[in-house]
């Protein structure tokens, strides 16, 4: 197990375990941790060997939010624009490099995820809950914008405007029972099971091809946006022709056949 001063990695295989390990403080998020956050997924794009990453949070909370107080916020005195623009940007970052690394990302929810925490979360690829959790934006409680950290964007994506406008423009916690009505979590699981519940979610993923399934997180991620049907089936097509020549289709084919599972290789 890798350890830094707010998060730690353990490698299971071809899977990482990636822990908010500030469980004194709740997790919250301080710009070490962003500094931290960002090395690991910027590292990411160029490991190939790690295919599926589960996030959750050490203690009692996943992420009690950006941690009041510290750096995070810049001290008044000339160039404090520029610095704190610097400093919003290192966070937003992370949620930038969460949604391009090529591994898909699942987010284990217990207690409170509050505003970056909650982001993070949104940043993930897939959402399982403990019974206790509960997630807000709460950026806006504190004076400013509900739409921070990619919350305005993502949000919108994964419940639609209304109910992203319920939460974003109130701060209102959204609770487990009710995150899974509205899509945002895929099951409530209970919490001495949820990381077991990642693990088989993410052991399904390592049985399809690698190369298949970073593809496949790239092309959700472009398809959403995609002007037109016409632009999404263009990017379909490009993307199957480039797969069928590889030699893990012509293994998954084989193994379908002969009723066994693939091998892959290709990364």
């Amino acid at each position: 197990m890798a350890q830094t001063n707010t998060i730690t990695t353990e490698t299971k295989g071809a899977i990482d375990i990636l822990t908010l390990n500030r469980p004194a403080e709740l997790n919250a998020v301080s710009p070490d941790m962003i500094a931290e956050l960002t090395a690991y997924f910027s590292a990411l794009h160029d490991r190939p060997t790690t295919r599926v990453v589960i996030l959750r949070g050490n203690g009692t909370q996943f992420s009690a939010g950006a941690e009041l107080g510290s750096d995070a916020f810049a001290a008044p005195g000339k160039g404090r624009p520029q610095r704190q623009l610097k400093m919003q940007q290192n966070y937003s970052g992370v949620i930038r490099l969460m949604r391009s690394c090529p591994q898909p990302i699942i987010g284990l929810a217990h207690g409170a995820a509050c505003g970056a925490g909650f982001s993070f979360l949104l940043a993930c690829d897939v959402r399982f809950a403990a019974p206790d959790a509960r997630m807000n934006a709460a950026y806006i409680k504190i004076g400013v914008g509900g739409c921070d950290m990619g919350s305005g964007y993502l949000l919108p994506r994964l419940v639609g405007l209304s109910v992203a406008s319920e939460f974003l423009l109130t701060g209102r916690f959204i609770k487990a029972e009710r995150a899974k009505a509205i899509g945002l979590v895929s099951d409530i699981v209970p919490a001495e099971e949820l990381l077991a519940k990642g693990m088989a979610f993410a052991e399904d993923m390592l049985r399809v091809s690698p190369m298949g399934l970073r593809m496949t997180k790239q092309a959700l991620n472009t398809l959403i946006d995609a002007p037109s049907l016409d632009a999404a089936l263009m990017m379909e097509d490009r993307q199957q022709v480039i797969l069928l020549e590889t030699h893990d289709h012509a293994e998954a084919v084989a193994a379908f056949r002969e009723r066994r599972s693939p091998t892959y290789h290709d990364q």
